[in-house]
């Protein structure tokens, strides 16, 4: 099993990453403001796990979502 992480950065707006959150983790509202904000206090946190392959997809998909609306929001 793998962790999808999510990297804090200065740039990105916390409403964009509770959405890509609820979009491509399926988390609710309250779940992904309190991932969001651990990740702001601590630098990253754990999303979710997955196997290795969904892991990745998941963690691609979501930063690439950022990065096509210009945004360096990064999940590992």
């Amino acid at each position: 099993m793998h962790k999808v992480m999510l990297v804090n950065d200065d740039f990105t707006p916390r409403e964009f990453v509770v959405r890509v959150l609820k979009a491509e983790f399926r988390t609710s509202e309250d779940e992904a403001y309190k991932i969001m904000i651990t990740a702001h206090t601590k630098g990253a946190c754990v999303v979710a796990v997955f196997t290795r392959d969904v892991a990745e997809t998941k963690a691609t998909r979501a930063t690439e979502m950022a990065r096509s609306e210009g945004f360096p929001l990064l999940f590992t």
